[in-house]
């Protein structure tokens, strides 16, 4: 069940071939062991634990949210039952004093459909790590709990306190010459949380800045996503965001994924500022605040972006491995050894700042671009401006190649290995440092972009990226490689071919 650094698995029927595997049950012993593994981590007896607990709009949360509650309960903990919540909140939950847990938990799958659910964990050092998960899974397998009084279960507003925090920090940041307590006055700002957690933005922290929310959409919680996936990545859900600020006039749109970690935005031409644009704002104003900093990234961010970074801001790009646990950790690496970074961040939108706990927080990235786009406006600018120079791609594809070999990650790391033999015999191709992966510059004048094969994380599946900067030029790339790759066994590369 372990997925990275948190937990997943299936909690409704209803898709075919996916049994239900997070059951009430499983939750119970989930919720008893992270109660057992905090006290071990802490040195603290489990009856003195506070421990909040939240959950995003599935379906499957309140049965299992009530679950676990039960379960670290039942273990003598004190509970803090916060209802629905975003994944950050529930960070902000160790270190906001007037709750001061030792540790949370978040029920959410993310973006994933509406018959998953999972657990995300923290204490007040942020979020686990792999190692962590495994051994709170360890616990749970071995299912041996020393018995205890049973601990109290409280109700407390987290998004509440959670929001208002972000609303303090606009302020104080925009500082606002006439209008301090409402500086987004003026402007009209539509958020499209796609029906999860994050509609509180605008009702808790847009409205009382001032702004303008009408027109704002799929901001009631609703676990069948019944309007499109809540996820920024999705062109359906981007789409709908950029026709909606269109079609009201607005100034500017934010789009939320169901827990909140990740945001991104519109401008009022119905632009989206996601990937690569995002990670350039976000830049923008951090070097402004930094200058010099390093800019942490996973590795499929585009060459536009580290020209825009390092030679028209001045600021280091540095590219390392995909998943926001990764990024996140190396920007706190590169601090430990002196080299400041301020900023982690991947193309999925999961950015974490060095000022908010290295937390990857949606809801507050997307205020560091209000208080941009306020600040603009008082200087009669457009917040746009920030990324004038920077360089979009002509065009990009993501495909996914599945493994049919048994042992996928030895099979893909033995294709990646062919794959650096075939660039090296050809003359216009050649292969980039990357931290994963095969990363390869194409300077053949038809082409001019890169392409970039890795293994998938969890899945049998190797991620191919292309870009690139002229017409045609993807085709052009994904024909050569369509060539090499069809002379391999065990690799359906089907997604290339359409």
């Amino acid at each position: 069940m372990q997925n990275g650094s948190d937990i997943r698995g299936v909690a409704l029927e209803g898709v075919a071939g996916e049994a239900v595997n997070l059951t009430a049950e499983v939750v119970t012993t989930l919720g008893k062991a992270f109660a057992a593994w905090l006290s071990a981590e802490l040195e603290r007896p489990v009856d003195e634990l506070t421990i909040a607990i939240g959950r995003d709009s599935r379906l499957s949360g309140p049965e299992l949210m009530g679950a676990a509650i039960a379960g670290m309960a039942s273990l003598g903990c004190r509970v803090l039952d916060v209802g629905m919540a975003s994944t950050p909140a529930m960070f902000m939950s160790t270190v906001l004093p007037e709750f001061a847990c030792h540790g949370a938990i978040m029920m959410t799958a993310s973006h994933l459909p509406f018959n998953r659910n999972g657990l995300k964990f923290f204490t007040r050092r942020g979020g686990l790590g792999k190692t962590d998960i495994s051994r709170i899974l360890d616990l749970a397998e071995q299912g041996s709990f020393a018995a205890a009084a049973p601990g109290s279960v409280e109700h407390h507003d987290l998004i509440a306190a959670y929001a208002a925090g972000l609303v303090q920090n606009i302020r104080q940041s925009v500082n606002h010459p006439d209008h301090f307590d409402q500086p987004l006055q003026g402007l009209k700002i539509i958020v499209d949380a796609g029906n999860g957690a994050g509609g509180f933005f605008a009702s808790q922290v847009l409205e009382p800045l001032g702004a303008d929310t009408t027109g704002s959409q799929f901001l009631d919680p609703d676990g069948t996503f019944p309007n499109h996936v809540p996820n920024p990545e999705n062109a359906v859900a981007m789409a709908s965001i950029c026709q909606a600020v269109v079609a009201q006039g607005a100034d500017f749109g934010l789009i939320f994924d169901t827990d909140v970690d990740r945001g991104a935005a519109v401008d009022h031409d119905g632009r989206e500022l996601n990937r690569n644009r995002l990670i350039a704002l976000i830049s923008a104003i951090v070097l402004q605040e930094h200058p010099g900093t390093t800019i942490v990234t996973d590795s499929t961010t585009s060459d536009g972006l580290t020209r825009f970074i390092e030679d028209d801001l001045g600021g280091v790009h540095h590219r390392f491995r995909r998943g926001y646990k990764n990024v996140i950790n190396e920007a706190i690496r590169l601090n430990e050894v002196g080299q400041p970074s301020w900023l982690a961040i991947e193309a999925s939108g999961h950015g974490a700042m060095k000022e908010n706990y290295f937390l990857d927080d949606g809801a507050y990235l997307v205020s560091k671009l209000l208080v941009e786009l306020a600040k603009a406006r008082l200087a009669g600018k457009r917040f746009s401006d920030l990324i004038a120079t920077l360089q979009d791609p002509h065009d990009s594809q993501e495909y996914r190649l599945t493994i049919l070999a048994p042992e996928a990650q030895a099979h893909g790391a033995e294709v990646m290995n062919q794959l650096k033999a075939f660039v090296d015999t050809q003359p216009d191709w050649s292969v980039v440092p990357s931290y994963e992966g095969v990363r390869v510059a194409c300077s053949k004048p038809d082409e001019n972009g890169w392409f970039m094969m890795r293994m998938s994380l969890h899945d049998p599946v190797l991620p191919l990226y292309i870009e690139s900067n002229v017409a045609g030029g993807v085709a052009k790339i994904g024909d050569r490689l369509r060539a090499f790759l069809t002379t391999l066994t065990d690799l359906d590369i089907s997604a290339l071919e359409t």
